[in-house]
């Protein structure tokens, strides 16, 4: 019997999550089907009931629900508790379990797929949300010198910093606190580039050889264009989204699929 899964999100008719599960089931010959769900801002929980009410074995959660799904998930993996937020539920029955595995998504893009040493390195982070959430500890596992989260409300970043501080160099602030500072990998979490907007970074912000990241993927977004105009190297989270869903795919169906040939299609269009 076929398997149900689907995407929740607020947009979600971007999402290429559906096509990404899809050539999974087909790489690994499992049987089920996948759909993205628009979920009201106000009826996200409502609508996760009704999905596991019709059959759903199990979902990804998107912007901008990963905090409420962390509240309605009745069992966490420890790294969706150090995140303090869900992106992959699976449904088992009567329970609820909750996973985020977006941390293992950004780490294998940047260090597999980039080919990007994230050791010693200074790692600047937009955003302080639930996308933000779920990087922080896998970002400071890989050992870097620093790592900034700067927010536009300055104490939710210093907040989060706060929940990770005996785990690594991190610290959190405002953006006026780059000033006169620069960094080797810079990643845009934010919700910024959804809108077309652009976050307050300062001048000068990016070093010689930096990464620009944007978690967005599918659009050449306000902060890829300034990254390259200030000589940085850019990439979008096209690889991220693949590698998060593999993850997801794991944790569901009990098998890995291969991220490279679903990458390389997505990237051919």
């Amino acid at each position: 019997m076929t398997d149900h899964y689907a995407v929740f999100g607020n947009p979600i008719a971007h999402s290429k999550s559906p096509l990404i599960h899809a050539s999974f089931a087909r790489q690994t010959g499992q049987d089920m089907d996948y759909t993205a769900l628009l979920a009201p801002l106000d009826g996200f929980a409502e609508c996760v009931t009704a999905f596991r009410a019709g059959g759903g074995a199990g979902a990804n959660v998107t912007v901008p629900f990963k905090e409420q799904a962390y509240a309605i998930a009745a069992r966490r993996t420890p790294r969706a508790e150090a995140a303090g937020a869900v992106n992959t539920l699976h449904f088992r029955g009567a329970e609820v379990l909750g996973d985020n595995t977006d941390g293992a998504g950004l780490i294998a893009d940047l260090t597999r797929n980039l080919g990007v040493d994230l050791a010693g390195r200074r790692i600047l982070l937009m955003g302080a949300g639930g996308a933000a959430r779920g990087v922080v500890l896998p970002l400071l596992a890989c050992g870097p010198a620093v790592l900034f989260i700067a927010n536009r409300t300055a104490g939710r970043a210093v907040d989060l910093a706060a929940r990770f501080r005996d785990d690594g160099p991190v610290r959190g602030g405002g953006y006026e606190a780059l000033t006169d500072m620069t960094y080797d990998i810079v990643i845009n979490a934010t919700a910024a580039s959804l809108a077309g907007e652009l976050p307050a970074l300062p001048d000068g912000i990016f070093a010689a050889g930096a990464l620009a990241y944007d978690m967005m993927y599918g659009r050449d977004t306000p902060f890829l264009q300034l990254a390259r105009q200030a000589g940085a190297r850019t990439a979008d989270g096209l690889g991220m989204l693949v590698e998060q869903a593999a993850e997801a795919f794991f944790l569901w169906r009990g098998v890995r699929p291969d991220t490279a040939p679903v990458i390389a299609m997505l990237r051919a269009g």
